[in-house]
């Protein structure tokens, strides 16, 4: 296991109170050490602040770049490795028009853009922005690359340490917050279990000492700078290995490739365990499934037996969306904005965060091999749109709500 972030959280002004950035900068290297002295592994720290439309007001959506440019400058004189400057509100639609032109200009900064939340409800034109921004995006690099730095979030609150999704609610006191990189634990959990009674107890189990200690470094930090510890994020982040892959856990528990029949099970009692695991929680806390970053999901999408809609399918019982979709670059705004109905309804129905990174590779069709030269991503092959534009009573960009589904006694009759 390691930590894939320490992220902490600020609300910022515009101007840029560079004494500010400086003194989180401070103390994050102080968290980063003493993590590091008690043998877990620091990938990577970030800043995440409130969303930018509310820093910057209605009135300086077009300071949005200088804003990003200036924060990314002082995030990386004080230490950081990256910044999110929150997401994009449906209350400014124009926030959305900005953020191509950001990650253009910037290299460590991740953004995003709400497209549902339980007070909103379901935004169709925030959606429409999004599919726009999603396809501008996947120009500023020929392999589509931008994508990797923004999100379409769905119901997800303020306070996941996981970017593009991280941002703080305004005017919330400084806080941070883990976010793992936890694979390998069911992978060895499954690997030497005698049966999934003892695997499931030994994976709560290991699940629990881990982010306890987590939590122990945490508050002893808070308790000596007056940060606040918000908490974990203990969702299953993969790494590209076989050992430190998601798909490899439930290939373990028994199915014959993810993506087959049994996977979704085997998806339900991942999310089940981190539920029943007691620590202090913030964020997902679900099965991420990431394509690009996982080597065996990335291969079952090569043998064709994971889809989108099977990734959809999954994230109905905690997994946390479609991240990291490689698409054909002839993805159009109107086939991306179902597939972004579709995850916001579910959210919505559910009560649950949902999250889409997806990736249009520009010049390439579903099937085409990927070419990446990244550490954290493997290929795999494009994969298969099957979206088509809707019509009719839905595409209209009219708002609306689904509520939540309310669970039902059912007594004899």
């Amino acid at each position: 296991m390691k930590i894939r972030s320490i992220t902490y959280f600020d609300s910022i002004k515009w101007p840029i109170d560079d004494r500010q950035i400086a003194d989180a900068g401070s103390f994050i290297m102080n968290a980063r050490n003493a993590y590091q002295d008690k043998g877990f592994n620091v990938q990577t720290t970030r800043f995440a602040s409130s969303p930018f439309p509310l820093i910057l007001g209605a009135d300086s959506i077009a300071e949005t770049v200088n804003f990003a440019v200036g924060f990314e400058k002082q995030l990386l004189a004080s230490g950081f490795d990256y910044g999110s400057i929150g997401p994009a509100l449906p209350d400014f639609l124009q926030s959305y028009q900005v953020i191509p032109q950001v990650l253009t200009s910037t290299q460590n900064i991740f953004a995003a853009g709400i497209i549902s939340s339980p007070e909103s409800g379901i935004v169709p034109n925030a959606i429409e922005q999004c599919a726009a921004v999603i396809i501008e995006n996947s120009n500023i690099s020929p392999d589509g690359f931008g994508n990797l730095r923004f999100a379409a979030l769905a119901n997800v609150p303020a306070g996941s340490p996981f970017f593009p999704a991280a941002y703080l609610e305004e005017d919330k006191e400084p806080g941070f917050a883990i976010a793992t990189e936890s694979a390998d634990i069911p992978v060895a959990v499954f690997s030497n279990a005698d049966n999934l009674e003892t695997a499931r107890a030994d994976l709560i189990s290991q699940i629990e000492r881990t982010a306890q200690e987590l939590e122990m470094i945490g508050q002893k930090l808070a308790s000596r700078s007056g940060i606040k510890f918000y908490g974990i994020d203990f969702s299953f982040a993969p790494f590209p290995t076989v050992e430190q892959s998601i798909g490899t856990a439930i290939e373990k528990l028994g199915v014959p490739g993810i993506g087959r029949q049994g996977s979704l099970a085997a998806v339900a009692l991942l999310a089940e365990a981190l539920d029943q695991a007691d620590f202090l929680k913030v964020g997902f806390n679900g099965v991420m499934l990431p394509v690009l970053e996982d080597v065996t999901l990335a291969g079952s999408v090569i043998e064709d037996s994971l889809t989108l809609n099977d990734l959809l399918l999954y994230s109905a019982v905690c997994g946390t969306g479609l991240d990291t979709i490689p698409l054909p670059g002839s993805s159009s705004e109107e086939q991306l904005f179902a597939v972004l109905l579709d995850l916001a309804a579910l959210a919505q129905r559910l009560g649950k965060p949902l999250t889409a990174r997806l990736m249009p590779i520009p010049g390439m069709e579903d099937g085409e091999a990927t070419q990446y030269d990244f550490e954290f991503f493997v290929n795999s092959k494009v994969m298969k749109l099957s979206a088509q534009p809707l019509t009719g009573l839905l595409k209209e960009k009219i708002g609306f709500r689904i509520q939540t589904r309310k669970s039902t006694n059912l007594s004899k009759q």
